[in-house]
C-alpha cells in the first residue's frame, strides 16, 4: 500500500503563518489557529507544507487500509482561507444557516476571509465535528 503523502512534521507553525504573503489570510489564519487550539484542547501541527492540523485519529477504510489523519486544521491557501472539517458535510446538512459567506466540499469549508462568516457559528461547526471526531474514531 501507499503512504499517504500530507503528515505530521516538525516545521513550526508560527513560522509557516508569519510566511503568509496575505496580509489578510495571515491574520485570520492567525486567528483561527488560536480558536481552533482552545476549540479542541491541541495544539497546531504541520501537515505537509501548508496545513495546520489539530489533534488526530486513526482509521480503517473499506480496503483496509489504515492510517492516522488530523481531526480538524485549515490551510491559508492563495485563493480561499479552507477549514477541514473531517466528519464531512454531505449527510448532515449541519451547516448553520447563520455562518455565513462560504462555500463548501466533502470535507472543505472554503471561505475568503473570516470576516466573510460568524465566527462563533465557526466555533460551534469545528467543536462540533471534532466531538463527532472523537466519539467515532480513535483518537489516542
Amino acid at each position: 500500500m501507499t503512504e499517504l503523502k500530507t503528515r505530521p512534521g516538525r516545521k513550526s507553525v508560527r513560522r509557516f503563518l508569519e510566511s503568509v504573503g496575505h496580509p489578510v489570510r495571515k491574520s485570520d489564519s492567525i486567528r483561527l489557529l488560536a480558536m481552533m487550539e482552545e476549540a479542541t484542547g491541541e495544539k497546531g501541527v504541520m501537515w505537509g507544507d501548508s496545513i495546520v492540523g489539530l489533534g488526530r485519529y486513526h482509521y480503517k477504510n473499506a480496503n483496509g487500509r489504515e492510517a492516522d489523519w488530523m481531526l480538524t486544521g485549515f490551510s491559508p491557501g492563495k485563493q480561499n482561507l479552507v477549514v477541514y472539517i473531517m466528519p464531512g458535510f454531505s449527510r448532515n446538512g449541519d451547516i448553520p444557516g447563520a455562518l455565513g459567506k462560504h462555500r463548501l466540499g466533502r470535507s472543505c469549508l472554503y471561505m475568503n476571509k473570516l470576516d466573510d462568516v460568524d465566527f462563533d457559528e465557526l466555533r460551534v461547526l469545528i467543536t462540533a465535528s471534532v466531538e463527532e471526531m472523537r466519539r467515532n474514531y480513535d483518537c489516542g
